[in-house]
């Protein structure tokens, strides 16, 4: 019977763990022709998440966890379980709930069909505020339209990846990245399903602004050049300003004999042209700063305790 392994991220999610296994254990796994283990990744949770995993484990042999030594991302979460997992297949999902266990059958019948990948699309987001649903959509655009990735246009998180893909992720070392984007940029089949994107059960999300800047700078630097691309086309803009604007000024003095003046008109242009610099250099340190820390060869994560493997 084939197997598939359910990679949970959990970070402060003692109240949902349970929740979660329970809706897990109660899908008929047998008319789907499945076994299935479940390997909790816990992000170093400051509450009693891992406790929690841990009686799970000694009830249920199916249950495995995986606890971080330190919080290091719900992407590296997904990572390290991928790397550990053993089944035909693997399905990431959040711990909140938000993503209902009840759709997995649905991802299990894409799959049999053929495809490699299969991403649950949302087809609604409950729960969630305009501001957010706004950038998220902004975020999605900007991947599809400037990246090297065609991640759906209303966006997913939850997806199902064949054993062969986590093969091949296995061998990806890099630290700075998205998980998803690359999934979407390695290629295979890949297909979609649509589903309703629920309200967390209980708690507070821990994907805060920080997180999802951070998250939005590793994707474009992993997988754009646009933003090198508009740094030269800024210079080029600027330096036929200045040409323009240098032709100007030697015309009006030498044919009117009336130079252009203005000591205020001269700090605007010595502003903005430094602003634009800076903000290139930032936009260069980005990728030094990556490139720098990946030649380093830490550690993606560590793994501090394992149980049930």
């Amino acid at each position: 019977m084939q197997k598939i392994s359910l990679i949970v991220a959990a970070f402060n999610e003692e109240q949902n763990i349970p929740v979660l296994y329970a809706r897990i254990a109660a899908i008929d796994w047998t008319a789907i022709q499945l076994e299935f283990e479940m390997v909790v990744v816990d992000d170093h949770s400051s509450d009693r998440t891992p406790q929690v995993v841990r009686a799970l484990v000694a009830r249920d042999p199916r249950v495995k966890l995986l606890r971080f030594s330190r919080n290091f991302g719900s992407h590296k979460a997904y990572t390290a379980g991928l790397e550990q997992c053993t089944g035909d297949a693997a399905i990431i999902l959040a711990a909140d709930l938000q993503d209902p266990p009840e759709t997995i059958p649905n991802l299990v019948v894409k799959w049999r069909e053929g495809s490699r990948v299969v991403w649950a699309v949302r087809s609604a987001r409950a729960g969630e505020t305009a501001q957010t649903k706004f950038f998220s959509r902004l975020y999605w655009h900007l991947m599809r339209r400037y990246a090297e990735v065609e991640p759906p246009r209303a966006g997913a998180d939850f997806l199902l990846v064949d054993r062969q893909v986590v093969e091949v992720l296995k061998t990806v070392r890099e630290k700075h990245t998205s998980l998803l984007s690359l999934i979407q940029w390695l290629g295979f089949d890949q297909a979609f399903i649509s589903y309703e994107k629920k309200e967390r059960l209980s708690g507070t999300s821990k994907w805060t602004l920080r997180k999802k800047l951070k998250l939005a700078v590793d994707s474009f630097v992993s997988f754009s050049y646009f933003p090198i691309r508009v740094m030269s086309l800024c210079g080029i803009v600027f330096a036929a300003s200045g040409f323009i604007y240098a032709g100007v000024v030697a015309a009006r003095a030498f044919f009117w004999g009336s130079p252009v003046q203005g000591w205020s008109s001269l700090m605007c242009v010595v502003l903005i042209v430094s602003g634009v610099q800076l903000l290139m250099l930032g936009v260069l340190g980005e990728y030094l700063w990556r490139t720098f820390d990946e030649s380093r060869h830490r550690p993606r994560f560590v793994i501090e305790e394992r149980v049930g493997f």
